[in-house]
């Protein structure tokens, strides 16, 4: 079977944290006290502090209606922020339009096409109107783009006759005409089968490796963490946290997992040992791990089974074994970047990928 051109890219590539940023590099994006209020009152940004770092997969993560293409429009200069300030490449947004969008490609809320223009002329068009464009390099660039998205094959049909996910797909060409420092992308899987946003993830992997830092904002959790370097959660228009995807998923509580036929007898050992919130089904008993005696939740001594001293979990096991509970599974469940949003923000959104 043919490799995916997409899939070839990254073949060929280098680790997407290969060359990270040197230390103390100025970030690409930075926010302080970015605010959005539309008319009627609608207060969409509150408030953002944001810290994208050079050379990172930044994801930009919340639910549907949570504030991130505000965010994005404002950071871009497509909308001027109600108060609060927001640097791109260094350069304060929107003020530096003129002089900062030329060392971006973007990908927002779904790429504007000429629908009676084929693919490759879209591009074509799009090239045409970046005034630092080489148009001897025009048309190789326009086949490149359309390689690296997998479109060459259908570059000759007209726009309007593409599906959703090739729309996409082209914006996403559209974005990877040229090298560019920063590539911004708003949902850029959206009506991607899944085969579709596994090639679209591997590209964002090929570009960062290339040395561009990459924005990516979704409302699929699986997609940040399979891609991502760096992310921020937001909800209801507010910064939840942000840090490096590990960092985040690190704040979700691990579960301790007992597999065995003696649920009920197992369930009275792990009360009886500080496991906390224990959920009993057939033939497996889970539970919430406590901090150990004096250790504060999240501390070195807390250890990295989310909360117990890991040498505390074999004398746990021979307790139970001790009780004569049939032990056929024993190991911690570490914490998903899902657990750590539903932990942070209470609520829940898309996470498949």
């Amino acid at each position: 079977m043919a490799q995916s051109p997409l899939l070839e890219t990254v073949a060929g590539g280098r680790d997407a944290t290969a060359d990270p940023a040197p230390v103390g590099a100025p970030p690409v994006i930075r926010t302080k006290g970015l605010t959005k209020r539309f008319a009627g009152g609608q207060l969409a940004v509150d408030g953002l502090d944001l810290t994208v770092p050079r050379g990172s997969v930044f994801g930009f993560l919340g639910p549907n209606g949570s504030g991130k293409t505000t965010t994005i429009r404002m950071l871009m200069g497509l909308i001027a922020p109600t108060s609060g300030v927001a640097t791109v490449l260094g350069a304060p947004m929107p003020q530096s339009v003129g002089s900062v969008l030329p060392r971006v490609g973007a990908l927002i809320e779904g790429p504007a096409l000429y629908g009676f223009l084929s693919g490759r002329d879209n591009l074509v068009r799009y090239d045409a109107a970046d005034p630092t464009s080489d148009p001897r390099t025009r048309a190789s660039r326009v086949a490149q783009a359309l390689d690296r998205v997998g479109l060459s094959a259908a570059a000759g049909k007209k726009a309007r006759a593409y599906s959703l996910g090739m729309k996409q797909r082209l914006g996403l060409a559209s974005a990877l005409l040229q090298p560019r420092e920063l590539l911004v992308l708003d949902e850029p899987t959206n009506g991607l089968d899944p085969q579709g946003m596994r090639e679209i993830r591997a590209l964002v992997r090929a570009v960062a490796a290339e040395g561009t830092t990459v924005f990516l904002s979704s409302h699929l959790l699986d997609e940040i963490e399979q891609v991502c370097t760096h992310a921020a959660v937001m909800s209801k228009g507010r910064l939840v946290v942000q840090g490096t995807v590990a960092e985040l998923a690190a704040r979700a509580q691990g579960r301790l997992v007992v597999r065995t036929p003696d649920t009920a007898e197992a369930a009275a050992v792990l009360a009886g040992h500080r496991v906390t919130d224990l959920r009993i089904a057939e033939g497996r008993v889970d539970g919430e791990l406590a901090a150990a005696d004096g250790a504060p939740e999240g501390s070195a001594a807390a250890g990295a089974a989310g909360g117990w001293d890991e040498e505390r979990l074999p004398r746990l096991c021979a307790a139970l074994v001790e009780a004569g509970v049939r032990v056929r599974g024993f190991g911690v469940e570490r914490g998903t970047l899902e657990d750590a949003f539903v932990a942070l923000t209470g609520e829940g959104f898309d996470v498949a990928g």
